[in-house]
C-alpha cells in the first residue's frame, strides 16, 4: 500500500487526529496517532498488508511475528495473513501482560518463539513495551529480526536521537516504519484542502522544533 493510502485510511479511520494533544511526556502535539481506532475486517486488512509489503520489501525472513499486547496483538494476526498472500507461513506471538499460573501458565500465547522473530508495534515513545518484548524473545531463545512500527514521530531525545534510533542501536536491529512525521506532513500539503490547512501549519512547526531532519 502506498504511504498516502495508507495516511488516508489512518485518518478516515480516526488512527490519526490533527488538533492539540497532551503526550505522556508533558509536551503538546499537534497530533495523535492511536492504532486501537482500527476497528473492522477492511482496515485491518488495510493495516496487515502494509506491514506485510514493508517486511517483503526489506527481505526479512522470520519464523515467527511478535505483537506486544495489547495493540500489537490484531497487527501480527493482520500482518501473518497478508504474509500468507505474499508466500511466507510465518507463526504469531503474543504476551499477557499478567502471567497465568493456571492452564498453560506463562506469559507468552501462540507460536514457539524459535529462530528470527520480527516485532511488530504501533508507534515508538519510550519503547518501554518493545524492550520488554524484546527480553521474553531472547529468554526463550529466539533472536530478532527487525522492528515494524507503523509512524515513526521522529522526535529528538535527549540523546540527539530519536527512539527509533536509540532501539536500534540498543538491540542492534533495523526499526523500520510504515510512514514517518514527514510523510503526514507532506499528505496534508498534497491535499490543498482548506480542512487540513491548520494541521499543516502545526505540524511544519512541530517538526521544526521536536523532530530530527
Amino acid at each position: 500500500m502506498k504511504v498516502d493510502l495508507l495516511i488516508e485510511m489512518l485518518i478516515d479511520k480516526g488512527v490519526l487526529k490533527f488538533g492539540s494533544f497532551l503526550l505522556n511526556s508533558g509536551r503538546m502535539s499537534p497530533y495523535f496517532f492511536n492504532l486501537g481506532s482500527v476497528d473492522d475486517g477492511k482496515s485491518f486488512r488495510h493495516l496487515g498488508s502494509a506491514y506485510a509489503e514493508r517486511i517483503h520489501k526489506e527481505g526479512f525472513v522470520c519464523d515467527a511475528l511478535f505483537g506486544p499486547a495489547y495493540k500489537g496483538i490484531p497487527i501480527a494476526v493482520s500482518t501473518a495473513i497478508a504474509l500468507l498472500d505474499l508466500g511466507y507461513n510465518a507463526g504469531v506471538s503474543y504476551n499477557r501482560k499478567e502471567e497465568k499460573d493456571h492452564g498453560e501458565g506463562g506469559s507468552l500465547v501462540g507460536a514457539e518463539l524459535k529462530g528470527q522473530v520480527i516485532l511488530i508495534d504501533d508507534v515508538l515513545t519510550s519503547g518501554k513495551a518493545i524492550r520488554k518484548s524484546a527480553e521474553l524473545i531472547e529468554e526463550a531463545g529466539a533472536s530478532i529480526e527487525g522492528i515494524v512500527i507503523a509512524l515513526d514521530r521522529k522526535e529528538k531525545l535527549e540523546s540527539g536521537k530519536s527512539a527509533a534510533m536509540e532501539l536500534s542501536d540498543e538491540l542492534k536491529v533495523p526499526v523500520l516504519s510504515l510512514a514517518t512525521v514527514e510523510d503526514v506532513i507532506d499528505y496534508l500539503h498534497s491535499k490543498q484542502d482548506p480542512e487540513f490547512e491548520k494541521a499543516f501549519k502545526d505540524m511544519q512547526v512541530y517538526r521544526s522544533e521536536f523532530c530530527l531532519d
